[in-house]
């Protein structure tokens, strides 16, 4: 295999002012090119960069088997190495701090861990491998996330309601209670902050989003409080007509490289952007509009997520700051945002007191996010126009992933190829990229026979999208004021109050590492 000689990172130095014009200009006009990395004989439900400037990609699905590929090659055509070991789907992937590791964990209630130290061997030693250990779980691992600077440490999200911290060191006993939160409903993400290693974030089925410090979630009974939570997000939605709320599920979470942006990708609604120290949304991410502020013409499908889980991605793009979202939808796009600063939309955002929001008309159809009906409503600023629409897809788009570094997208999903996004024909990894083609193939198409499909590994995506067609036929985009409904029992007040000091401690911690005196909290 022809590798290129790169440094020990893919990481770059932040743009100079004429390349980040340069840079601002090509996502203006789209990111048009793509290219297909083929490898996966089904689904592909999950990615992720490794550590330390995102020279791998792992990748896992439906077919059991894990794929790392490496972008510092001369022309990425076929993964470096492959893992196996899982005996059912793939959910969820995640590199150890410093590489030394890949984490995978599905439907086979085991989380496997990979040595892949390998990666740094000579082209023809890294073949592929078998997990240097498994732990089986009791029921299906939906997320793990390894800490920011200990290889030996991670996170682990299950539908059984645990979220459990181990330590590979001792793994190979059961998780010990006093290192497990055990909850009365699914965990469907859980990721660790990236720059405070005592603070990490949690999304729970019942619509719950926390903010938790390990400090007070794990160790003896007399140490915790309130199984760690410092911030609780509120994702209750109200509508000016209805007079109950709903309390759409969310299904990922994703924090922003220095951890003062959190956004929650939410089954049946809008991912909503949140600041780390604000339990109130300060942006919404719509596509009420096409990239050139046109709206959508009545009849086209737009952003929807109801059929799959979605797992969205935040990153720079190769700018200084993680500013741009993208997310998979239902409608065969991905589509990507910019966010604005979060003083700007903390500024903008919207707070309507609960009196007034029930009777005036002008608040009919709005949507705004509230603890329970008798406290104030908080219309978060509406991005209706995404930056790009990204298109060439067959069927829906579960997992995206926007490059830290270098102007690219990754998408995949229903299909078995991965999707490279670009802005330019030309990334230093690969030949020229084509044109991607803007027409997005129309429901139908494809003809469902229920007795023909096969979950094993094929040739052909055809059978896997005639049936999300069907689903998505068959059960629409839905509404989440009548599929989510939520009364509160007792009405509260007001919001629980959650106290800022533990972040306000950590915030304190981490200045000395932090040139610009924060700690990675806004």
């Amino acid at each position: 295999m022809s590798r290129r000689r790169h440094g020990s990172t893919m990481g770059i130095a932040g743009p100079s002012r004429s390349r980040q014009q340069t840079l601002e200009t090509m996502f203006r006009q789209g990111f048009q090119y793509s290219k297909k990395l083929t490898a996966h004989t089904s689904c592909v439900n999950s990615m992720t960069f490794s550590a330390q400037g995102a020279r791998y990609l792992a990748t896992g699905g439906d077919d059991l088997d894990v794929h790392i590929w490496d972008f510092h090659q001369e022309n990425l055509t076929r993964p470096l190495y492959t893992c196996t070991g899982p005996r059912r789907n793939i959910f969820t992937l995640a590199f150890s701090a410093t590489n030394k590791y890949l984490l995978a964990g599905g439907t086979d209630n085991t989380i496997h861990k990979f040595d892949i130290t390998c990666l740094n061997s000579p082209p023809d030693m890294a073949a592929g491998g078998r997990p240097a250990d498994s732990l089986r779980n009791a029921d299906i691992v939906r997320s793990v996330s390894c800490h920011p600077t200990q290889d030996e440490v991670f996170l682990s999200a299950t539908d059984d309601g645990r979220i459990v911290v181990h330590d590979q060191r001792s793994w190979k006993t059961l998780p010990r209670a006093q290192d497990t939160i055990a909850l009365d409903c699914e965990v469907t993400d859980v990721k660790w902050h990236p720059t405070l290693e005592h603070l990490f974030a949690t999304s729970e089925s019942n619509g719950t989003v926390c903010l938790r410090d390990t400090r007070m979630a794990f160790g003896p009974s007399s140490r915790r409080t309130r199984e760690g939570v410092v911030q609780t997000y509120s994702t209750r939605i109200s509508k000016g007509s209805l007079s109950y709320l709903s309390n759409p599920e969310p299904s990922s979470l994703t924090f922003d490289r220095d951890g003062k942006k959190l956004v929650v990708t939410m089954l049946n609604h809008n991912p909503t952007v949140y600041s780390l120290k604000d339990p109130n949304p300060l942006a919404v991410c719509r596509a009420a509009n096409l990239p050139n502020g046109i709206p959508v013409p009545e009849g086209q499908r737009t952003y929807s997520n109801s059929c799959t889980m979605k797992h969205g991605s935040i990153g720079a793009l190769g700018l200084d700051s993680d500013d741009f979202y993208c997310a998979g939808s239902d409608d065969f796009c991905a589509y990507i945002w910019k966010i604005p600063p979060l003083s700007e939309l903390s500024e903008q955002r919207k707070v309507i007191p609960s009196d007034e929001w029930c009777v005036h008309p002008e608040y009919a159809n709005e949507i705004g996010y509230t603890e329970g009906l008798l406290t104030d409503r908080y219309l978060p600023v509406s991005l209706d126009t995404p930056l790009d629409r990204l298109t060439g897809h067959k069927s829906i788009i579960n997992t995206t992933l926007v490059h830290p570094s270098f102007p690219f997208i990754l998408a995949c999903g229903i299909e078995q190829h991965i999707f490279l996004h670009a802005s330019s024909p030309h990334l230093p990894f690969s030949e020229p990229l084509e044109q991607t083609p803007k027409e997005v193939r129309r429901i139908g198409t494809m003809r469902y026979d229920p007795y023909s499909f096969s979950s094993t590994p094929r040739d052909s995506d055809d059978e896997a999208i005639a049936l999300f067609d069907h689903i998505i036929t068959q059960e629409g985009e839905a509404d989440p004021f009548l599929v989510r409904k939520y009364i509160p029992d007792t009405e509260e007040i007001g919001p629980e109050e959650d106290s800022d000091d533990d972040l306000d401690e950590d915030e304190d911690e981490d200045e000395d590492n932090d040139d610009e005196g924060g700690a990675g909290v806004c």
